[in-house]
């Protein structure tokens, strides 16, 4: 007798699992259930933003300007613990690759700023253009497959491939 208890608890459990797997499945096919998006989307967003204004100062020679939106750049707010982890889990073997990008863009975003507080125009623009780089080469490596992973792409396997071309952020 407990045996058929026993199985018709299990047989319950399975359906249940079931069923609420299939309702997962019907939300994310008919696009009901998004992703939350990540925190490291409003700091690039943040980002983009504030290149475009250094762009924009540098354009002007308002020098002022591009040293105040340089350590806006240089010391970006990093995304909360738990995601940071989960997108360095997701990165991998390609940690040390991916935090270099972030390295680089602080130390050019330094350079621009300290190259508009002596009036050196010549030596902003020379910084925004390998900020800007950095920023495009990290994009191109890891963007694509980022949001693949993180936005419920169908691409399971989507991983960071180094040297791999991919849409910018």
């Amino acid at each position: 007798m407990n045996h058929k208890r026993y199985f018709a608890t299990a047989f319950a459990v399975s359906m249940i699992g079931a069923l609420l797997a299939g309702l997962a499945t019907t939300a994310q096919a008919n696009d009901i259930a998004l992703p939350e998006p990540l925190a490291l989307r409003k700091i690039m967003q943040d980002l983009e933003k504030n290149m475009h204004l250094m762009a924009d100062g540098i354009a002007r020679e308002d020098w002022p300007l591009v040293e105040k939106i340089a350590p806006r750049i240089a010391d970006h707010p990093q995304p909360p613990f738990i995601e940071k982890m989960r997108i360095m889990g997701f990165v991998g073997t390609h940690i040390g690759k991916y935090k270099a990008y972030d390295g680089s863009i602080y130390e050019h975003a330094q350079a621009v700023g300290k190259a508009a507080k002596s009036n050196d125009g010549h030596g902003a623009m020379l910084m925004f253009r390998k900020l800007q780089e950095s920023c495009d080469n990290c994009h191109n490596e890891f963007q694509k497959s980022f949001v693949a992973h993180f936005y419920n792409s169908n691409d399971a396997s989507a991983r960071p491939t180094v040297g791999a071309k991919g849409a910018a952020p």
